[in-house]
This record gives structure tokens, sequence and C-alpha cells, in this order.
């Protein structure tokens, strides 16, 4: 049985997770019906990503025997602003996530060796995430409000796949 501090830790990294699934959904949304289906895209895969870490987690804990506590999510806005504000707001809730992810696994270190590994998997993935967020604002910033530079990033972005399409299956 998982002890019940380390249970509380991944119900709280659970509803990190639904928080950044829908975040990103409602962002996609958004930049959909304002004809930027690249950048869409982009945030649509990011949503399902974060719909997987959500699994991920579920599935530890229940496989730990721990009680998952799947709470309300808060919604969310339906207008972020321009595309660079819609991405500044996705770089900043990478930040948070990985702030969350750095906390955990600081007290989980010396609590549960076994949930250190998982939570550390994820603090690991979260370098990229931002990374990439971090690249996308800073071509928007490049960009301005230069439509075609624009609409050439807008394609890019619509070129990702789900990790899964990508890696054939």
């Amino acid at each position: 049985m998982i002890k019940e501090e380390v249970q509380q830790l991944i119900n709280n990294l659970i509803q990190i997770e639904q928080v950044s699934t829908t975040l990103y959904l409602a962002m996609a949304a958004y930049l959909d019906r304002k004809n930027y289906t690249g950048m869409a895209n982009w945030l649509r895969v990011q949503s399902e990503e974060e719909r997987t870490h959500l699994l991920t987690l579920i599935d530890y804990l229940t496989g730990k025997d721990g009680v998952v506590k799947l709470s309300q999510v808060p919604a969310q806005k339906d207008d972020f602003g321009t595309p660079l504000q819609t991405f500044e707001r996705a770089l900043e809730h990478e930040q948070y996530v990985t702030n969350a992810y750095r906390q955990a696994y600081d007290y989980i270190k010396n609590v549960d060796p076994q949930t250190v590994v998982i939570v550390q998997d994820f603090l690991r993935e979260q370098i990229d995430e931002e990374a990439q967020t971090l690249n996308i604002v800073e071509r928007l910033k490049i960009a301005d409000e230069n439509s075609s530079a624009l609409l050439l990033l807008d394609q890019e972005l619509g070129q990702r796949q789900p990790a899964t399409a990508a890696a054939g299956g």
C-alpha cells in the first residue's frame, strides 16, 4: 500500500495534468477559431500529451493500490489574446508544472524511491516541454505582427504529430 502523503502528492500532480490538458485544449480551440490552425494543432497535440501524463499517473497510483481523487477542473478562458500572448501563457504554465514536479521530487526522493523514478521521468520531460514552448514564444516575438511570418510559423506548427504517431504506432 502506498503511503498517504505519497498518494496525496500523486493526486496533486494528477490535478495539475488535468488542468494542463484542458488549458491546452481551450487554447487550441481559441486559436483554431482565429484561423491559426497549425498553432491550434500544436496545442491540441500538447493537450493529448498532458492527458497521457494524467493517465500514467493514474495507472501508477492504482497500480500501487492507491486511491485516485479526481478534482473538479476550473473552467478555462475562451480568449487568450494574440498567438504570442497565448504561447507566453503556455510557457508560464509549463514553468509552473516544472516547479510542481521539482517540489514533488525534492519531497519524494527521501520518502519513496519507487515513486521518485516516475516523478524524475516527468521532471526530465519538462526540460523539453519548456524548451519547445520557449522556442515558439521567441519565434513569435521575431515574427511580431508580420502576417507572412506568422502564417509560416503557423504552418510549421501544424506539422506536429502525436508522439505515438511520430514513432510509427
